[in-house]
């Protein structure tokens, strides 16, 4: 006979988490999720399923009936959206400025896309001109863009002027909203987006397992009209309809704590007020970025379209960033991120999301990070870098 497993007890560090996501949770949140489990088809929980839909709604900035939590993680509802709405034979516009980009082409060209670009460099925005010029020469029937790129730290602007184009054309959006939705001004309907999907880890400060999507009708209409079934029974929006709809009616299980700790995050979002989130973020991370460029770093957008929610920072001449990144949490409990694809050993990623958005952390990461590039040999001012930091905390 076997003897059973020598399992210890779960006892995961403590750390802060400015990296990429997942981000701190708050209490509450936490809380939430150890309350008691009921049926997914419980008259209680079909309450909640009300409320988290009015609250995403609210935080979205839209008044699409069709808002959900997609069961699983961001990449679970960025799949819904693509999956969806492109069917064999559509062209898709994807952009090649982040990583993300190439995963909506991974997603879109599974779906039976038949994939176009529109260019700008890693670290910069796409530009208006650049996606005019390609709907000219593509005719796309979807146009899809990352919001706020998480692997470059870039900020896309002119949002409204792209989806202008798009409609003009007769294409549908989809907007990549993982790092925006609840940290950096976004607002869904007045913008025109069709599609936005988003993640609960970052901004919203919630584990991952239950993650934001919404369409509008005209995104709707062309599902309906699809010629082929969806490629995914799973995250098939019209099956997905009968459960998160009117009727009510099973589905799947769905993630019911998951559900549970998305809505205490978004009542959080909710108490706060948007608008005062998004002020938060912006003031908090505008000093961490003025305290990194005091120390004589570069941030790797420029200032037009640097993104708060993260902050991608310079690796300084001749530091190892694999190093700085194991001291920070080795030493100082502290998680930021290396640099992905095309940035990777060029950047540092420093998320100031959510929960983990707030003075102490900011300050501390501004000393650790400090700390930990001296002792790289970095040539920086780190005096001059807090009391930059400070100055603007106060």
């Amino acid at each position: 006979m076997t003897k059973n497993l020598q399992i210890d007890d779960l006892n995961p560090p403590t750390r802060i988490l400015m990296g990429p996501g997942p981000s701190n949770v708050h209490p509450r949140v936490l809380r939430a999720m150890s309350t008691p489990l009921v049926g997914h088809l419980d008259p209680y929980f079909l309450q909640i399923m009300e409320e988290t839909q009015e609250l995403l709604r609210y935080t979205f900035r839209t008044k699409n009936e069709y808002t959900i939590p997609v069961s699983g993680t961001g990449s679970a509802a960025m799949e819904a959206a693509f999956a969806n709405v492109v069917e064999p034979g559509d062209t898709v516009l994807v952009p090649t400025n982040g990583y993300f980009g190439k995963r909506m082409e991974s997603m879109a060209m599974r779906a039976g896309g038949e994939i176009v670009y529109v260019d700008a460099p890693w670290g910069e925005p796409l530009q208006v001109e650049e996606v005019s010029r390609a709907f000219e020469e593509n005719s796309p029937d979807v146009f899809a863009f990352v919001h706020a790129e998480t692997s470059t730290g870039a900020l896309q602007h002119s949002v409204e002027e792209l989806t202008s184009i798009a409609h003009e054309n007769e294409a549908i959006v989809i907007a990549d909203t993982v790092t925006s939705l609840g940290g950096v001004e976004l607002e869904v309907d007045k913008w025109g987006i069709d599609v936005a999907y988003s993640g609960a880890q970052k901004c919203l400060s919630c584990p991952p397992g239950a993650s934001p999507l919404t369409l509008n009708e005209s995104a709707l209409e062309k599902i309906e009209k699809r010629e082929t079934l969806c490629r995914s029974w799973y995250l098939d929006l019209g099956l997905l309809n009968g459960y998160w709809g009117d009727d009510r009616t099973y589905h799947h299980t769905a993630p019911i704590t998951s559900i549970y700790a998305i809505r205490e995050a978004l009542r959080l979002v909710n108490e706060e007020g948007i608008e005062n989130r998004w002020e938060r973020h912006l003031g908090l991370a505008s000093a961490l970025k003025s305290g990194v460029e005091a120390m004589g770093i570069e941030m790797n957008s420029k200032a037009e379209y640097w993104l708060p929610s993260l902050n991608a920072i310079r690796v300084p001449e001749g530091v190892n960033d694999i190093n700085v990144v194991k001291i920070l949490l080795q030493k100082y409990n502290l998680e930021i991120a290396r640099g992905l694809g095309d940035l990777s050993g060029k950047i540092f990623r420093v998320g100031c999301m959510g929960h983990s958005a707030n003075a102490h952390n900011i300050s501390y990461f501004m000393m650790a990070f400090g700390s930990a590039l001296q002792k790289e040999g970095a040539t920086i001012d780190v005096k001059a870098g807090l009391e930059e930091t400070y100055r603007k905390l106060e």
